[in-house]
């Protein structure tokens, strides 16, 4: 797994070298791949060390303050070994979605993050978005998905009507958060 892992990390590199996206660029640093030691429930995340300190910034959320950097030398992506048993494209549109987070500006899912996935979206054909739909993609690839957890909360978007499931939320939920693809706010059903 490891081998296909490291070749499809290739191939991805090739493709954004295709359309003029260098990660052998010194600005962005080195980057690593390999199969996470634990079986997550997420697809793969990014790592990352050595903060450009004049790229410092300090963000105030209420009374919080947080220092954040925009750009790091080293790069560590994981994929969740269950995410290899999918097919090729599921897999490589996982490791583009990790891969934008080693560029510049693009450590979360903000503005410079969906640029990205939008242009590479266009130009190579990816589906790369913030978050994926595990039940969808097993269906793709003619697995049967097994849900192991139970869940106490389904959360509905009212515009969208997006759903997803959560074992526990915060009390202020609904307050505090709204959907990430159309901005609506959440209703909550017990289950």
């Amino acid at each position: 797994m490891e081998e296909t892992l490291q070749e499809l990390f290739k191939e991805c590199k090739g493709e954004l070298q295709s359309i003029g996206i260098d990660l052998e660029d010194k600005k962005i640093g080195k980057i690593d791949i390999h199969l996470s030691k634990r079986n997550n429930k997420r697809y793969g995340c990014c790592k990352q060390e050595n903060p450009v300190y004049t790229t410092k910034r300090i963000e105030i959320r209420g009374h919080k303050k947080t220092i954040r950097y925009d750009r790091y030398l080293n790069h560590h992506i994981e994929i969740s070994p269950w995410v290899m048993l999918l097919e090729k494209n599921i897999i490589k549109n996982t490791i583009m979605h990790e891969m934008i987070h080693c560029l510049p500006y693009c450590n979360n899912h903000g503005v410079e993050f969906k640029r990205y996935a939008h242009e590479i979206n266009k130009k190579l054909g990816y589906t790369i978005s913030r978050v994926g739909n595990k039940e969808e993609d097993f269906k793709k690839s003619n697995i049967s998905f097994k849900q192991k957890e139970t869940y106490h909360y389904k959360i509905l978007c009212e515009k969208c009507k997006q759903t997803f499931y959560r074992k526990r939320i915060s009390k202020e939920f609904t307050r505090k958060y709204r959907c990430g693809t159309c901005g609506g706010k959440f209703i909550i059903e017990y289950l």
